[in-house]
């Protein structure tokens, strides 16, 4: 029943995602876009809350991972040219969501924003393709900077042979964070770290959150990212050791730049994982989707439906049915009141009653049921 809840919150930050990339544009301010997350998440899935502070960086904000705190509170002008990077979840009932969009303010990559979004993508599915139960996380993180270092030296960045860059760390310069972590009543889910797992100490692996094998029903965030930061790049520039790979007259055009990470919620099954997040995640449906102005946000509008003809694959789509689990049995409708309604209530309720409850209350607000 939790895994149903965060596919709930997923459902609804999704589409508050989507809302945000219709309406944010030059001339802007950060907050407003945190202002409309925030409206939807509550108008339209009963969200009061959100799991964390949002995360409304553009321009060279988006370089600065946790951006949008007091002392820098999304308060830009959205510039034309500007890259956003917007890190939101809802949080429904302590239960978490957490999800990053990536995307052009003007609603269009340029070669060099399409060359560094490309690149995180193919890591965040190259990442996605290789969860499994079995695995380790801190081998997924390492693969993740291997596609990053892979497609910076393909643009020309960097230079030089990959496994060597790897021994170096290279890839905690453009990617400092960790690869994800557990999601669930916390945003950051506690158990990374149980007792015989040690943090291994290297750039960019000690800042990950779970170092423990991946298990059939966890439910994790997979977030890379390249950014560029100044104060990381000239450190780099200064070691002999990583800046004999770096090509410093193709960096300094990004310089500025900031960053894009794509940041998706999933669930570990028997045999892979099932993606939570629907938000457009190609440069193409991106383009396409920010170009049709016949979405636009309405309080008073029913959800958003999911397209029926997507696949449920890992490609960055996902079907309805893998997003909202329909209330089709007597026994589940039961045992969601029962988290909330004492059994000594419950037990004279008819089931008409039970699914007015479900239906009518905050428990899962808009859910649709059988009948609906």
């Amino acid at each position: 029943m939790e895994l149903e809840v965060l596919r709930y919150t997923n459902r609804i930050s999704s589409d508050a995602h989507k809302m945000v990339m219709k309406n944010a544009k030059p001339g802007k301010k950060e907050y407003e876009m945190e202002s409309l997350f925030q409206h939807y998440c509550y108008s339209k899935g009963g969200m009061r809350h959100t799991s964390y502070t949002c995360i409304c960086g553009t321009g060279n904000n988006s370089s600065v991972l946790h951006y949008g705190h007091a002392g820098a509170p999304n308060d830009k002008t959205i510039e034309d040219g500007d890259m956003c990077l917007f890190d939101m979840g809802g949080e429904y009932y302590c239960y978490s969501s957490d999800i990053t969009c990536s995307f052009p303010a003007n609603g269009k990559f340029t070669a060099d924003q399409r060359a560094i979004y490309e690149a995180v993508l193919k890591s965040s599915r190259s990442v996605m393709a290789a969860l499994k139960p079995g695995v380790k996380w801190t081998d997924m993180h390492r693969l993740a900077d291997r596609v990053h270092l892979e497609e910076l030296v393909k643009i020309g960045i960097l230079h030089g042979n990959v496994e060597d860059m790897l021994k170096v760390h290279l890839g905690s310069v453009f990617m400092p964070h960790g690869l994800g972590h557990l999601l669930g009543i916390d945003v950051h889910d506690v158990g990374g770290y149980p007792e015989g797992v040690e943090r291994i100490d290297e750039p960019g692996l000690r800042s990950l959150r779970m170092g423990r094998l991946v298990q059939e029903r966890m439910v994790l965030t997979v977030e890379p990212g390249i950014y560029f930061i100044n104060h990381l790049l000239d450190k780099a520039l200064a070691d002999p050791a990583q800046s004999c790979f770096i090509n410093n007259q193709v960096l300094a055009r990004f310089r500025g730049f900031g960053g894009v990470r794509i940041e998706d919620d999933i669930a570990v099954t028997a045999d892979g994982m099932e993606l939570l997040t629907c938000v457009p995640r190609t440069v193409e449906e991106i383009e396409a989707f920010m170009a049709d102005s016949g979405k636009t946000f309405d309080p008073d509008s029913p959800l958003l439906q999911i397209p029926s003809d997507t696949a449920a694959d890992k490609t960055g789509r996902c079907s309805p049915e893998a997003t909202v689990n329909y209330i089709t049995e007597d026994e589940t409708t039961h045992h969601l009141l029962s988290r909330w309604i004492p059994d000594r209530h419950l037990k004279n309720l008819s089931l008409e009653k039970k699914r007015s409850h479900v239906e009518s209350s905050f428990i899962l607000l808009r859910w649709p049921t059988k009948n609906s």
